[in-house]
């Protein structure tokens, strides 16, 4: 190794020694939100946003800031692409080297997705760009279709969020909810529940149609529902005061998992079981005393501390 080769060669290691100590710093920091400090995983985006196609856009120049996950090494990098782990030393090493000397590296290549960027290959050469404080980087880039905005300092949480909200909003654009139920708020905490609440309806119109000469409208066919199908499990659900059981969690929520249950008690015994059995066996089975909730809350702890320190995500083909 020459004198030159060396300086580089030196300065690329104290150069992973600093962002692995950043890296830890931010660990410790951010202790009591661990989810706030890691990478989106594209897959659980893609699952969370169903992009309804990919084109490919080419060679394009990328703001680092705007890249926020990695298709296969989320686990390996902080949100801020420092190095989470030793094993990555190497690699990160000799990327920062080329840096160093000025070596020209392929692009990298990318995601995009609501206006963000996910890497599919290149981890280690933005992680690098980064602690270097390089602002931008060429990409070879593939977009995904989303109707849903992103923000670049969205956790998963704030991802679930906005998927929500948008899947809220259309759904009370195509049935009128908000007019027709004005009294009512229906909100859950989970993705893809208003297309299964569009679907009760439906199924509802469709029973009621099957009683009738002529056909319900939509719009008779949902306050239908609400009444007669809707409101008597949330009054089964606030007979039973079983909210508390479930912090965090709404009485929509709950009207899904109690109706699932329902269906699988009248199987059994028959029609003429209350939803209020439903309800006590879906509060029993699944809600959690301020014991059990804080118990289930140190697990998650350690279980995400154990996660943060174990080794390689899967094989990556970099520099």
């Amino acid at each position: 190794m020459g004198s030159l080769d060396y300086v580089y060669d030196t300065e690329a290691r104290d150069d992973f020694v600093r962002a692995r100590t950043q890296a830890t710093l931010q660990r410790v920091m951010g202790a009591l939100k661990p989810h706030s400090q890691e990478l989106l995983s594209l897959h659980e985006v893609r699952e969370a946003l169903r992009p309804r196609g990919e084109t490919y856009r080419g060679m394009q120049t990328v703001e680092i800031s705007r890249i926020v996950g990695s298709e296969g090494r989320y686990r390996d990098f902080t949100k801020g692409f420092l190095p989470r782990h030793d094993h990555l030393k190497h690699r990160w090493i000799r990327v920062d080297k080329a840096h160093l000397q000025d070596i020209i590296l392929p692009p990298v290549r990318l995601y995009e997705i609501g206006g963000l960027y996910f890497v599919r290959d290149g981890n280690h050469r933005v992680s690098v760009a980064r602690a270097q404080g390089v602002g931008a980087i060429d990409a070879e880039v593939v977009s995904l279709t989303s109707q849903i905005p992103l923000d670049p300092g969205m956790t998963r949480d704030d991802l679930t969020h906005a998927i929500i909200a948008y899947e809220k909003q259309v759904f009370y654009q195509q049935t009128g909810f908000g007019t027709l139920v004005p009294d009512y708020d229906l909100s859950f905490t989970a993705t893809g529940r208003y297309d299964e609440v569009l679907h009760h309806i439906q199924g509802h119109k469709y029973f009621i149609n099957q009683q009738r000469s002529d056909e319900i409208p939509f719009d008779d066919a949902l306050v239908s529902w609400y009444h007669t199908v809707f409101r008597p499990v949330i009054d089964a659900i606030e007979a039973e005061r079983i909210m508390n059981r479930f912090p965090g969690r709404t009485q929509a929520d709950l009207y899904m998992w109690i109706v699932k249950r329902w269906h699988i008690l009248k199987d059994l015994f028959g029609e003429d079981v209350p939803v209020t059995e439903a309800a006590r066996q879906i509060s029993l089975r699944y809600g959690r005393s301020l014991w059990q909730r804080l118990r289930a809350l140190i697990l998650r702890r350690r279980a995400s501390a154990r996660s943060s320190a174990q080794g390689r995500n899967g094989p990556d083909s970099e520099p």
